[in-house]
């Protein structure tokens, strides 16, 4: 063990991994655990992760963002609002049941429930059971984002998370930041079963057995996911060889990655837009759309992505990224401090104010330096800013709460749709629908509200993209976020992980797939 490495040691010790790696076994150090095992309780890449190692989809995205059969080994479409999955046969669950189309419609109807997913789920009307191995995807009407939305109905196990527990609970509810019998009693169809959790210490997968996919070129026997926050920390456990792959690698330690022997560095380029909410609802004087130009003309985004982010992302004016469709190229940053100061004396904020923001210190890329740097630049416009940064196990629950004026949130489109941040970030809040979920802005615009219900209907490209354009063109008028960036992904690995093939820039590597060498 190498000098100076106390912090690895006693975060390793804890979790009872150091100097336990062996051939075929694998330890991973991650920034955040993820907040449970229930697949529909948080919508979040954490949670993304884990469905993928203890559950599968119908279908999933590949590196090129084709669609790949999973669960799901082909599909048809009945009608204009009808598509039709035929299921893998003999695939079983952890618990040993066998999966059919019985899951599939128990699965989707909870989903139609769940808090956070129930707004992807909202175009559709009903999983129809054909057979005991088809089912039939029905809309509300013409639309074009089926098969990216199949890719976030991960089958549960209806048999094993019906009835109720010893004290009279429902198996099968969903309960946020809450402790049920789904956060904490997985059964999937994935490639990992879960061993042991201990949150905020160590989760621990075994490989199924039984696992349907036997062409998966997967050979890990054991993985183990340990939190470490600290981005140096984490570099160091890597290098020191405790670690045999960590997410993410800061900017600040890509060259010492690259430098080191035996370990490499692995980047994507990402969608995932950063950005600041300003909490109308709360905070009176951001109801004024001029108090909120300000504070965009306050931010300075290129210095954040050269200084913080050492140039390993991109700089953002609105919540699409290139190459999305609804990317609108005449949106773009628009720092200028004089600006600023001259739309806060016009709405008679000269003087300034005070407000309260957070934003988490383990889930983005240098999320709390950069929230210091936000602060350093609002205190020009005197904006006076108390600051508070937590875990993400804290801070979700805070943000669920909208605990402040300002609130930092990062999303990658759950569909690869420019449409998916607009239905979760700046459409009004709705509990019924779930639009808005994570819209902690408490923004509300019916006409942009009605432009991305009517895209979610056209299934022509081209007047579709006009529309998504035109919603990017509203929300940039109005200020209603601060957009950052779009954050590039970087994780490090010893030599002997393939990790290559298996990341992406959805950000949740197919670690099923992962070989050691």
């Amino acid at each position: 063990m190498k000098s100076g490495l106390n912090k690895v040691t006693a975060a390793l010790l804890a979790a009872g991994l150091a100097f336990s790696v062996q051939a075929a076994d694998i330890t991973i150090a991650y920034d955040a655990d993820p907040v449970s095992m229930d697949p529909h309780e948080q919508l979040s890449g954490a949670t993304m992760e884990m469905s993928h190692l203890l559950f599968d989809p119908l279908v999933r995205w590949t590196k090129d963002f084709q669609f790949e059969a999973r669960l799901a080994e082909k599909w048809e479409r009945i009608d204009e609002n009808t598509l039709r999955f035929h299921l893998r046969q003999g695939v079983k669950f952890h618990s040993g049941n066998e999966l059919t189309a019985d899951d599939v419609v128990w699965t989707f109807q909870r989903l139609k429930e769940s808090p956070d997913f129930k707004a992807i789920f909202e175009p559709f009307s009903a999983a129809s059971k054909v057979d005991d191995h088809t089912v039939d995807l029905v809309t509300k009407g013409p639309f074009p984002l089926v098969l990216n939305t199949a890719t976030y109905l991960f089958p549960m196990d209806s048999k094993f998370y019906s009835g109720t527990t010893d004290d009279g609970k429902n198996k099968g509810e969903v309960v946020k930041h809450g402790s049920s019998f789904a956060s904490t009693h997985p059964s999937g169809t994935g490639p990992f079963k879960l061993k042991f959790r201990q949150q905020g210490v160590k989760v621990e997968y075994e490989r199924n057995a039984d696992y349907w996919d036997q062409n998966s070129p997967g050979n890990v026997d054991k993985m183990t996911l340990v939190p470490i926050k600290e981005d140096a920390t984490r570099v160091a456990a890597l290098l020191a060889g405790d670690v045999d792959f960590i997410k993410p690698v800061s900017p600040n330690d890509h060259a010492r990655v690259e430098a080191a022997n035996d370990v490499k560095l692995v980047t994507e380029a990402g969608t995932r837009i950063i950005t600041f909410q300003l909490n109308q609802e709360r905070f009176e004087p951001f109801q004024d759309v001029r108090v909120r130009q300000a504070v965009n003309y306050a931010i300075n985004q290129d210095g954040i992505v050269k200084r913080i982010m050492r140039g390993f992302g991109t700089t953002a004016g609105q919540q699409a990224p290139a190459g999305y469709v609804g990317h609108n190229p005449e949106l773009t940053p628009r720092y200028d401090l004089d600006k600023a100061k001259q739309l806060m004396e016009e709405a008679g904020y000269k003087d300034g104010f005070k407000i309260s923001m957070i934003a988490p210190n383990n889930r983005y890329v240098n999320d709390y330096r950069i929230a210091e740097a936000v602060k350093a630049m609002l205190a020009r416009i005197n904006i006076e800013v108390d600051l508070k940064t937590l875990p993400v196990a804290q801070y979700w629950p805070e943000f669920d709460k909208c605990a402040a004026d300002m609130l930092m949130i990062g999303w990658h489109s759950d569909t690869e749709d420019t449409a998916n941040f607009s239905e979760f970030l700046t459409m009004t809040r709705n509990e019924e629908t779930g639009r808005g979920q994570y819209n902690c802005g408490h923004y509300s615009n019916p006409e942009l509200d009605a432009l991305i219900e009517s895209a979610n209907l056209e299934t022509d490209g081209g007047k579709r993209e006009l529309m998504l354009q035109r919603a990017e063109k509203i929300l940039y008028d109005d200020a209603a976020f601060v957009p950052l960036h779009w954050q590039n992904l970087a994780w490090g690995a010893r030599n002997n992980v393939a990790a290559e093939p298996v990341v992406n820039a959805m950000d949740f590597p197919y670690l099923g797939d992962l070989v050691i060498e």
